[in-house]
């Protein structure tokens, strides 16, 4: 096992020498290079640690200069407080595995994700940085995007409620209306799972998927997205497109990464800890909810100089989400019904009826908890529909109560906008064109 080992001048060079010799026979570690991260209270000059030596200005540019100039299967971390902390820790753990390492400690070990090589056609994938961050909004107009653009996309959908052998939905010929999600929810589906609303609201072939667990680094604990990945190589489409859950990760190679973050995140939660991984896997950080109250201009420039730190050269676009009803609502007295928060909810009200002419008599943004949603859904007045997101309670609470009361139920997607977004996703999208089949992919490393 090729291993790069990190080493700090706070240990006494036998010391160290003694160590890489145990780890490497208890391991099967063969030491190609060593990162000095710093430290130099137990060492003098010309110290001979036996291996090509790595130092920088700081711990992580070592390691990242070392993982460099040298291919490795393992980096051993033979330092310590006061070189290096939590935070030193988790950037040099993104940095291995982005390189395709496992990072080792005395009491711990990450794996680098698995990402399985399932055929040669073009591929996209969008992950996130958590839940409620609006990766499946920038999923889906992504693939409308592309669908506009001529190259016939399919998407393949990880959520958490995914069916229990991968289902394709023919988008192009489904009806965006309540009565076929109100049957596929009588079945025991779970009608609100990402891969409905996508092809619902997309009108592109969609493939449901289920994953269960995540792990520091995205990988998921169990899904069926191999599975679901071969079904979509088979079908008859020009580009494949992956949406994450979560952050979680698709378990296959792509040609191209979309990142999406929210702006209300603590700039530590996006750029720190294994954030900085999904940075480093990245081509494109897309920063949604960039708008007060969510997040103002210094918060956003705050989160994008600590981007920078992890990734100097990846391009990160804020964006506003904006609702689009699935048809017309013009003339009509409408409830909407969102997960959005609160603070943005008075703003999107208005956007609507600014943009589609109706009357918004009232709002929740209750959609992702059953009680409050009932509550809110007593307590309104009079109106010729509920305007929905295919999310959460969407169907078996907003769509069944409407059936109910014989109202019209409107499905409503979110689009991202942005200045330089479109031409940003279509640039990736080529770039994975002209990419496929040359060789292994899964985006950028080191």
């Amino acid at each position: 096992m090729r291993t790069l080992f990190l080493i700090d001048g706070e240990h006494y060079p036998p010391v160290v020498l003694d160590a890489m010799r145990r780890v490497g026979e208890e391991l099967g570690a063969e030491g190609v290079a060593a990162a000095f991260l710093g430290g130099t209270e137990k060492i003098g000059e010309d110290v001979d640690y036996g291996l090509p030596l790595v130092a920088a200005e700081d711990p992580v540019a070592a390691a990242r200069e070392a993982l460099r100039r040298h291919r490795v299967e393992a980096v051993v971390d033979l330092s310590d407080e006061p070189v290096v902390g939590y935070r030193e820790r988790m950037r040099i753990a993104s940095l291995a595995l982005a390189a395709g390492a496992r990072y080792i400690g005395s009491d711990f070990e990450l794996r680098p994700p698995r990402f399985h090589r399932v055929a040669d056609k073009p591929s996209l994938a969008v992950i996130g940085t958590g839940k409620r961050v609006g990766k499946t909004a920038v999923t889906g107009y992504l693939a409308r995007l592309l669908d506009r653009e001529g190259f016939n996309p399919a998407v393949v959908s990880m959520g958490r409620g995914g069916p229990q052998e991968p289902e394709v939905l023919e988008g192009h010929r489904l009806e965006v209306g309540s009565g076929y999600l109100l049957r596929a929810l009588e079945r025991g589906a779970h009608a609100a799972s990402d891969y409905y609303e996508t092809a619902a609201l997309s009108r592109v072939t969609t493939v449901g998927c289920r994953r269960c667990g995540g792990g520091l680094a995205g990988e998921p604990f169990v899904s069926n997205v191999l599975e679901g990945a071969r079904i979509a190589a088979g079908l008859d489409t020009g580009i494949t497109v992956f949406d994450g859950s979560g952050a979680a990760i698709p378990p296959v190679e792509v040609g191209r990464r979309v990142l999406v973050a929210g702006a209300h995140q603590d700039p530590e939660y996006v750029a720190g800890f294994l954030g900085a991984y999904r940075l480093l896997v990245s081509d494109l950080l897309i920063l949604t909810m960039a708008e007060e109250p969510m997040a103002g201009p210094g918060k956003i420039q705050e989160i994008t100089r600590r981007v920078r730190e992890v990734r100097e050269d990846l391009p990160v676009i804020p964006t506003v989400f904006r609702p689009r009803p699935a048809r017309e609502v013009r003339g009509l007295r409408v409830a909407y019904v969102s997960t959005a928060p609160p603070a943005v909810l008075k703003r999107l009200a208005e956007h609507l009826e600014e943009s589609y002419g109706c009357e918004v008599a009232a709002v929740s943004g209750n959609l992702s908890n059953r009680k409050r949603l009932a509550e809110d859904l007593a307590g309104m007045p009079e109106v010729d529909a509920y305007l929905t997101e295919i999310k959460a309670a969407a169907v078996d609470v907003v769509t069944r109560r409407g059936a109910e009361e014989g109202r019209l139920v409107v499905y409503c997607d979110n689009d991202p906008v942005a200045e330089g977004l479109d031409g940003a996703l279509l640039g990736l999208a080529r770039e994975a064109v002209r990419n496929a089949g040359s060789g292994p992919g899964g985006g950028r490393g080191v």
